[in-house]
């Protein structure tokens, strides 16, 4: 089993950056394919990224592609998003998780049983 918690949310200018973190408890972190989702307000939960647990793979939805980047450091139990070229429409929850599969994209983008409580990205125009 495994607890996260996300930090690193915040208030930021459309076209600015934010760096989200994750820090994990239990000693399995290294084990567990990471990744990031986020939920707006009105709207479903929707897949950001993920990251293999040796991190030798990554997945990014087509709409963060080239801006956000995914990385974990399995010595720290930490998972990171760099967010590079911030839009309005990235206002949202963004969620850790853990547990999914990162095989393909269409497991990767399923997630896995573990979650966050989120931190609240605001991007304003």
């Amino acid at each position: 089993q495994v607890q996260l918690v996300e930090s690193g949310g915040g208030l930021v200018q459309a076209g600015g950056s934010l760096r989200l973190s994750c820090a994990a408890s239990g000693r399995t972190f290294s084990l567990y394919t990471m990744a990031w989702f986020r939920q707006a307000p009105g709207k479903e939960r929707e897949f950001v990224a993920a990251i293999s647990y040796n991190g030798f793979s990554t997945y990014y939805a087509d709409s963060v592609k080239g801006r956000f980047t995914i990385s974990r450091d399995n010595a720290n139990n930490s998972l990171y998003l760099r967010m590079n070229s911030l839009k309005p429409d990235g206002t949202a929850v963004y969620f850790c998780n853990a547990g999914g599969s990162a095989i393909t994209y269409a497991a990767a983008s399923r997630g896995g049983g573990y979650w966050g409580q989120g931190t609240q990205v605001t991007v304003s125009s």
